[in-house]
């Protein structure tokens, strides 16, 4: 069996490759190695940077997305009782969707099935071979049956645990992680968003978020200790403690119901240099992770995405072959800058257990100096709604 390109996951960034390379007319193959379902039951993300919006829209997958998506033109800081909105559209002139990461999969996976572009989900025992060579291949079982798969590049786009990051050798890749001291408690809910737009939360208990997939459904979180169970937490301790970090009249509006799911997820920066090796890309997750404060990781991936889309259009239209070697060195320069925004928005919101009176001060110095200025909250807005994406020259 022979493709183009070989992407390993069918996760929202390994589908929006696919579709745009198809369009382009570019043959590719997906491997999975979870079910469909599995991969559309995943929780996840639901804040879409405008890149990511036209992105998506450039696909041919934003139809349902602009007719059920949010447009949201700011969101919220909460912190000593007070509310303070950050202006994005006013500040920026631009905006973010709301529109779950659920969705969005689900969207591409209806346009891939359309396409009748070939994906395996269920595939087991993917390696990764001759990635150094210009005739890279992959092997995997499928239904019990061996096959192999040769390809100009391969794309790896199978999250953190992925086969991909680990094909390379030891010593290629230089990692840099921090783990926080902490996780999210997410519960998500069919009842009506207690505000507008998002409201981030800084409280002496503990980070806090608001957030919503639709008008009818929400998705809220608390900070908890690593050590804690999602057993521990009812829905009543969830709903109580989520008042306690709210401002009095935002707690006071809140809609409670029965969760529909609920899960804690750990909080890490990671980054991986390179982001690449030979002839396989590292897309997404597989190469970095951030804190979801800043709301970047899907965001991330898509900006991974254009990157590597864009390079390989010039290698098949162009021959302009020696610019696959430059897609880390584009893709680290947002990542890095996505990564710094992301570790400040957890460092100034959440509580850490070990921090001092003075720290706490300077939190609340540092939150009150960015709202205050007008440059400040330009700050925080341009890279929430998203820096631009890096050029591909």
């Amino acid at each position: 069996m022979k493709t183009r390109v070989a992407i390993i996951g069918a996760g929202p960034s390994g589908l929006l490759l696919g579709q745009l390379l198809h369009k382009a007319g570019i043959d590719t193959v997906i491997l999975e190695r979870q079910s469909a379902d599995h991969v559309l039951g995943r929780i996840r993300a639901g804040v879409l940077e405008q890149g990511m919006v036209e992105l998506l829209r450039e696909a041919g997958v934003g139809a349902r997305m602009d007719r059920e998506g949010l447009v949201h033109d700011g969101f919220e800081l909460a912190f000593d009782g007070r509310r303070e909105r950050i202006d994005l559209k006013g500040l920026t002139g631009r905006t973010v969707m709301i529109y779950g990461q659920t969705e969005v999969t689900r969207d591409l996976m209806d346009a891939r099935r359309a396409s009748g572009a070939r994906t395996f989900y269920n595939a087991a025992e993917v390696a990764l071979h001759d990635l150094q060579s210009d005739r890279p291949h992959v092997t995997f079982t499928h239904n019990g049956e061996t096959l192999r798969l040769d390809c100009d590049y391969i794309a790896g786009c199978d999250g953190f645990h992925g086969v991909a990051r680990r094909s390379i050798p030891t010593g290629v890749l230089r990692e840099f992680e921090r783990v926080y001291p902490f996780g999210w408690l997410g519960v998500l809910a069919d009842t009506p968003p207690v505000a507008e737009e998002l409201v981030y939360a800084a409280h002496e208990r503990g980070f806090a978020l608001c957030s919503m997939r639709s008008p009818t459904r929400t998705r809220y979180y608390v900070q908890v200790g690593i050590e804690e169970r999602v057993e521990d937490w009812s829905d009543a301790r969830f709903w109580e403690e989520l008042k306690r970090r709210l401002p009095a009249d935002t707690a006071a509006s809140l809609v409670t119901g029965p969760s529909l799911e609920k899960s804690i997820a750990p909080l890490r920066s990671f980054v991986v240099e390179p982001m690449q090796h030979g002839r396989l890309f590292l897309v997404g997750d597989a190469a970095h992770i951030v804190p979801p404060t800043g709301a970047k990781g899907l965001n991330l991936a898509a900006s991974d995405v254009s990157t590597l889309y864009r390079i390989l259009l010039a290698v098949y239209r162009e021959g302009r072959h020696a610019l696959a070697a430059r897609y880390s060195e584009i893709c680290l320069k947002r990542v890095w800058k996505a990564e710094r925004f992301s570790w400040w928005m957890t460092s100034m919101l959440h509580r850490f257990p070990d921090t001092d009176a003075f720290s706490r001060r300077m939190q609340r110095a540092e939150l009150d100096y960015f709202v205050g200025s007008e440059a400040g909250r330009t700050s925080i807005a341009e890279n929430y709604v998203g820096l631009p994406y890096e050029p591909v020259e």
